[in-house]
């Protein structure tokens, strides 16, 4: 047993701080990148955040809106090959495929491939991305599809990082516990905070020219922009677009009148009775089922969170947002927001 002594940091912990800036107006911030790959050698340009691969969020539908603004939508896993029929040609290069590391799985993703070779993307998911098997899968997955963009993950440190990419990922998922229907910390004791994993995992993933995704934990448009700002090249976003029309999902009702949507964790209760008939007797749900609020259109979602980033670069002096890891210098604080009238918020109606 042994104890790190240094503290290690949240989204919550830290703000970024202003710098001058030559930016007159929010509409002068370009937010699409371009990056080329390390494995596969290929490039993409886009809006680099991407909507969860959750069952209410990775979503044809959610699909379609994100794509309109050059975003990405990795899509849930337990999606069929004929499902991807609804990607329009136009929508392909914003899409993700996503796959567990079964060999059922592995025969499900090779289907959807062949289904939809336009697609670029390939995103290998589990909770914990330390295993042994789980590399790999890596492996085995780089190998028979050489010219895909592969995401893999979840891992919060350098080395495995390091490891992952060497094995033929592209792309690196970091985050352990973090997600808002994720109880893996409370259930296991084992995670890292989200701002640190990302700082540490990026250095790693950029020594060897590979690229990280910040997955979970961004509450606000302020944590998507301390996410960029830590070095993360993409951030996945689950419950900020979780409540929606374009998720999945019934819009139910409250006996006062307040309308919801449910969102669930994929190592939830409710996932894995979906999917696997329920809980199996050596394991424990890390997941939590919760109501949504109902939030209309993901568009007006969507226009948030971008104008948002788009002002926090105009606050450091960012043109692009490829700038703003450079320009940024994060402060630790005790408090982030003055929330005494939060509970008396009025609402501009839609």
């Amino acid at each position: 047993m042994r104890i790190e002594q240094d503290v290690k940091l949240d989204f919550k912990d830290v703000l970024i701080r202003p710098k001058r800036s030559t930016l007159k107006s929010r509409s002068e911030v370009t937010l699409k990148k371009t990056y080329t790959f390390r494995n596969c050698k290929k490039t993409w340009s886009g809006v680099p955040i991407m909507a969860a691969n959750m069952d209410t969020t990775g979503t044809f539908t959610v699909a379609e809106v994100l794509s309109k603004n050059l975003m990405m939508t990795v899509i849930a896993k337990h999606n069929e090959p004929e499902s991807f029929d609804a990607v329009t040609p136009e929508m392909a290069q914003y899409v993700s495929f996503s796959t567990g590391t079964s060999d059922k799985d592995f025969e499900r993703l090779q289907k959807c491939v062949e289904r939809r070779p336009d697609i670029p993307f390939i995103c290998i998911d589990v909770a914990n991305g330390y295993s042994e098997h789980f590399v790999e899968f890596v492996k085995k997955t780089r190998k028979r599809f050489p010219d895909h963009i592969l995401i893999a993950g979840n891992v919060v440190t350098g080395e495995m990082v390091e490891e992952l990419i060497l094995s033929g990922a592209d792309i690196v998922k970091v985050g352990i516990g973090p997600g808002s229907v994720c109880t893996t910390r409370k259930q296991t004791g084992v995670g890292y905070p989200q701002l640190s994993a990302v700082i540490e995992c990026a250095d790693s993933a950029h020594g060897l020219g590979g690229h990280i995704i910040s997955d979970g934990g961004c509450t606000v448009p302020g944590d998507v922009a301390k996410a960029f700002g830590a070095g993360a090249d993409f951030v996945m976003l689950g419950g900020m677009l979780a409540g929606h029309d374009e998720c999945a999902g019934d819009v139910m009702e409250e006996d006062n009148g307040e309308k919801y949507k449910i969102f669930y964790g994929m190592s939830s209760e409710t996932a894995m009775r979906k999917y696997s008939g329920g809980v199996a007797e050596y394991r424990s749900s890390e997941g939590k089922t919760v109501k949504i609020p109902y939030r209309g259109p993901l568009q007006e979602t969507v226009k948030s969170i971008l104008g948002g980033l788009r002002s926090s670069c105009t606050y450091v002096g960012a043109a692009q947002l490829k700038e703003l890891p450079k320009r940024t210098t994060f402060i630790k604080v005790t408090q982030q927001i003055n929330n005494i009238y939060s509970a008396n918020e009025i609402k501009t109606p839609k």
